[in-house]
């Protein structure tokens, strides 16, 4: 608990009603339903609700303070009210102060980029444990403490939740946070005042344009990250993707590079590839890895990058990294030897994604090998996406099966039609619509044949199915492994 004094005491950007100085503070809350006593209630005006409405109705809850961006028309004697034009900023400099600015004392590294953000994230948090130190993971899929798993509702989480959990992670004395930083969370200030070490840029394609609009309005969102990095920060950026210059063109930090193609930084190169993993170069090292796809090339030489930025030796990283096992839903396969096929599973949600693993996939599979890939697109999202994701689909798959993936509160026979209108005619032989998302797994697996490929694509981890809101029990992993 904090006198409330004491978490503005270096904030002039607001103006106030109430006493100050009596007040004190156990926390924060934008949630009017999650609201007690001692609780700052942050009310913010939002795509589709105003946390200004529910004002009145915490006071009688028993919050006595309020920080706004305008000030009720009836104000309560007991209520102190904070009123600002930078409620971010503001809100961001209170948590820090509540806190003890935890960020001063953890090395804080962010990924962003459209693919590979949970990869990497996750891939430097066990590089990291297993070199001895205590690490944080915030990620897509979950949320750990060193070895205290907790579950993931959010790519990053909202402000509030997101101070919380670091300052959870400084307590128990981490060292080193590796979070997913997603475009949202930039756009939406999620992680103002943060201070971060190194921000790392993937790659950048086509996504999330349902609330960007314009692939510029998406590349800028990005951007604004490295805009605002300390000048004791590195910028770690993808330099065969060309948006990594955009996104260093005006950051104070210190920018390093990491390729596969261009000279670097940190260069790789894949000298052989196949199901049971890759031969890779890194500078005049060879090292195997059980990690495929040259995607996860890139993500492994970002991943050597970081580490080597805090002084990692390579010879540590290198032994340390051959021995990783696939990021959970990413290009996570499996062998039956019951059948003597292949199952992938991946998240690949993007054109860019499932483009990305159909051509590994296609790079290592033998002739006699056949692809069926079983693919759909989520509801209530990026709608342009679709059609180009089935063309891509279906010219780089022997066998194309259509069907659900989240769709939310859309028609999933809409949606499947949608993706459907962007394939060639060519292709539309070797193309089928089964709208149930296990019908279609199983008739992957029935029209195989000994060796083939059966790609389930498009929710990778997620351990459910989301129709008109409700969340049924549904994995792609576990359902393909029953069938195989």
């Amino acid at each position: 608990m904090k006198k409330l004094i004491e978490l503005l005491s270096q904030e002039s950007n607001y103006q106030s009603f109430g006493n100050l100085s009596d007040k004190y503070v156990k926390g924060f809350s934008q949630d009017s339903r999650k609201i007690s006593d001692g609780l700052v209630y942050v009310a913010r005006k939002g795509a589709k609700n105003d946390g200004h409405d529910y004002i009145d109705q915490v006071i009688q809850k028993g919050i006595n303070v309020i920080l706004c961006e305008s000030m009720p028309v009836t104000l309560h004697e007991d209520v102190c009210y904070i009123r600002t034009d930078h409620l971010n900023s503001l809100l961001a400099s209170m948590l820090n102060e509540f806190y003890n600015h935890p960020t001063d004392r953890i090395k804080l590294v962010g990924i962003t980029g459209t693919n590979g953000k949970t990869s990497v994230a996750t891939l430097l948090y066990d590089l990291f444990e297993s070199l001895g130190y205590k690490a944080g993971l915030i990620s897509t899929i979950k949320n750990k403490i060193h070895d205290l798993e907790i579950a993931s509702t959010h790519t990053t989480p909202e402000i509030i939740s997101l101070y919380e959990l670091i300052s959870r992670m400084d307590s128990m004395e981490c060292d080193y946070v590796f979070m997913e930083v997603s475009s949202h969370a930039i756009d939406q200030a999620r992680i103002e005042g943060l201070k971060f070490s190194v921000a790392v840029f993937t790659n950048l394609t086509q996504d999330h344009l349902d609330y960007h609009h314009t692939m510029l309005n998406y590349i800028y969102a990005k951007k604004k990250f490295f805009d605002h990095l300390d000048k004791s920060a590195y910028a770690l950026v993808n330099d065969d993707d060309k948006n990594g210059n955009v996104m260093i063109q005006n950051t104070r930090a210190k920018v390093l590079s990491y390729s596969l193609k261009q000279p670097s930084n940190y260069r790789s190169k894949i000298l052989d590839s196949g199901f049971q993993g890759m031969q890779i170069k890194y500078k005049d090292r060879e090292w195997h890895t059980h990690l495929l796809g040259e995607f996860n090339a890139y993500n492994l030489t970002a991943v050597i990058g970081v580490a080597e930025i805090f002084n990692i030796s390579t010879d540590e990283i290198l032994e340390k990294l051959s021995l990783v096992k696939p990021v959970e839903g990413r290009f996570d396969w499996i062998y039956s030897t019951a059948s003597q096929k292949y199952g992938v599973v991946d998240y690949a949600h993007t054109p860019d994604a499932i483009e990305k693993i159909l051509k590994n996939l296609n790079s290592i599979r033998k002739n006699t090998q056949r692809i069926i890939c079983v693919m759909g697109c989520g509801g209530n999202r990026d709608k342009e996406k679709r059609p180009i994701m089935g063309r891509i689909a279906a010219a780089n798959s022997d066998q194309l099966i259509l069907t659900s993936d989240n769709p939310r509160d859309e028609d999933p026979h809409e949606i499947i039609r949608e993706i459907e209108a962007g394939i060639n005619n060519d292709y539309k032989a070797k193309v089928l619509q089964i709208e149930d998302r296990t019908q279609a797994i199983r008739t992957a697996s029935a029209i195989s044949q000994k060796g083939d490929i059966v790609l389930i694509a498009g929710k990778g981890h997620e351990n459910y199915q989301e129709i008109k809101g409700v969340k049924y029990p549904f994995n792609d992993k576990q359902i393909l492994k029953e069938i195989l």
